[in-house]
């Protein structure tokens, strides 16, 4: 949820109010801002928690403190009631980082159940920002002499500072008096080394339990909303899961659970997410994509996801035209995101030099790490564009630990053993077999943008990567010429990272 903009050292108030509109469709529902000493906050609001009383910059009673932040804290129930009620007058679960912080300083963060980047200022001058350890919401920064600027997407940065931003780094918090300082670590040490298992392909019912109990906990904490949730449902495995779920959840609660899916005519997504919705019971809404409803939003998805890799932008273009479609009928949003990282869904995965199991495992590591750079900011980028907030449950810090602990060898293909087929069997009588044994294909494939944007390309003029930049095909750098229209100046080197395997 939201957009943030953060200033300290000297300020020029006119230069963060119009960073602040450069990402207003972040936050379509409000918009606040603080300015105290050397310090600046602004906030664009979608209001999803608390719709009444949750407006940010969020203050304590007293307002000698104040708090902007991106995104959500799932456990922020339990920090109330570790705090204390009395301390909280609003229902937002941004109070929660804004109190764990006044109370424990920097060390509160470890609090902190969810997905955010936050800003946190005190009357008497005293800075932090924060970004969550996986990195889901995003967060940028540049330090020139006099000022250091934050904002949630590169668009907000002026163009004289564009050359100096930088990706924020997951699991960090900086302030003016310690520098930048790691609070955690997205994955966890203890789960790093690869280990052996005695029989390969081969688990115990005790796995699988919890496997399954560890992703629906993880689930359920993410229905948490006033305004209602949907789910994206593709038709392939992890969203299924994620959507059966859901729907077990909704039923529980008495609500309603939209489903959102997309593909071109006769595509095998939209024919699977029939299927799927049918058997959870869900209110299905499908979205036929043209090959001219594609072309159009290719521009568009290109600019709204600030990266050019072909991977993120075949997979954006449906993306983005489910997003604008279902953000007319909810705030948030659940997807699969993440769980072929962490089960080894990809085909390269099972390729040299990862039939290895020391390098499989050390693989699934690094992809973890960096999909704050490539997949969650293609997840973010299209549903934040419409303001509506995509929430990835899979990436829960307890699913990555167990998952991440896993024996690499249960995460192997074989003879009659299909990739995940851990997850599979984890779930099996939640979704039809016919989709828990469906066989992998990337979004873009199976919602048929790829072949719809075979030749689209052509709409943008191949170009020449600036210094520094390796433009690998001629696809890729037509993406490149739209990224750099709207975004010159920008160093991909220092604000895209590692680009997806393709």
């Amino acid at each position: 949820m939201c957009g943030i903009v953060a200033a300290v050292g000297d300020i020029d108030v006119e230069l963060c109010r119009e960073m602040l509109g450069r990402i207003k469709h972040r936050g379509p529902d409000d918009t606040g801002e603080v300015h105290r000493g050397n310090v600046w906050l602004g906030h664009q609001r979608l209001s999803i928690m608390d719709v009444e009383h949750g407006r940010q910059p969020l203050t304590n009673s007293d307002g000698t403190t104040y708090l902007v932040a991106n995104g959500e804290i799932y456990n922020h129930r339990h920090i109330r009631e570790d705090l204390g009620h009395e301390l909280f007058e609003t229902g937002s679960d941004s109070e929660a980082a804004l109190h764990a912080l006044i109370v424990d300083g920097p060390v509160g963060l470890a609090r902190l159940r969810g997905m955010f980047a936050l800003a946190f200022m005190t009357a008497d001058g005293e800075f932090l920002v924060a970004r969550d350890s996986l990195g889901v919401k995003p967060l940028y920064w540049a330090r020139r002499e006099g000022v250091t600027l934050f904002a949630s997407e590169l668009r907000a940065f002026d163009p004289a500072d564009r050359p100096l931003v930088e990706s924020f780094p997951p699991g960090c918090c900086w302030s003016p008096a310690a520098g930048l300082v790691r609070f955690a670590d997205s994955v966890p040490a203890r789960v790093r080394p690869a280990r052996r298992a005695e029989e390969p392909g081969r688990w115990d019912e005790a796995l699988l339990k919890s496997v399954r109990e560890t992703i629906v906990s993880a689930v359920e904490n993410r229905m948490m909303s006033d305004v209602g949730i949907g789910v994206f449902l593709s038709g392939g495995l992890d969203s299924a899961i994620v959507a059966a779920v859901a729907a077990e959840y909704a039923k529980r609660h008495d609500q309603p659970l939209p489903t959102f899916a997309v593909g071109a005519p006769g595509s095998s997504d939209l024919a699977a997410a029939r299927v799927v919705a049918e058997h959870i019971g869900s209110e299905h809404h499908e979205i036929v994509m043209t090959r001219e409803d594609a072309v159009e939003a290719l521009p568009r998805a290109v600019r709204a996801i600030e990266h050019y890799d072909p991977s993120l932008v075949r997979s954006a273009v449906p993306n983005l035209l489910l997003a604008e479609y279902a953000s007319k009928r909810v705030h948030a949003v659940l997807t699969g995101e993440g769980a072929d990282e962490l089960f080894a869904g990809y085909t390269y995965y099972h390729e040299e030099p990862f039939t290895d199991p020391d390098a499989l495992q050390a693989e699934l590591v690094r992809t973890v790490r960096e999909l704050h750079h490539l997949n969650l900011q293609r997840c973010d980028r299209t549903t934040m564009a419409f303001g509506m907030e995509a929430r990835v449950p899979f990436l829960d810090r307890d699913v990555i630990e167990l998952a991440l602990s896993i024996p690499p060898e249960h995460k192997m293909i074989g003879p009659g053993v299909p990739e995940k087929k851990l997850l599979r069997e984890a779930f099996e009588g939640w979704v039809p077999d016919e989709i828990l044994y469906r066989t992998k294909e990337q979004f873009g494939d199976g919602s048929g943008a790829k072949d719809v944007l075979e030749d689209a390309v052509s709409v943008a003029p191949a170009v020449a990567g600036a210094a520094g930049v390796e433009l690998r095909t001629k696809e890729e750098a037509g993406f490149y010429a739209l990224w750099q229209d709207e975004l010159d100046g920008i160093r991909p080197d220092r604000t895209l990272g590692l680009f997806a395997t393709t």
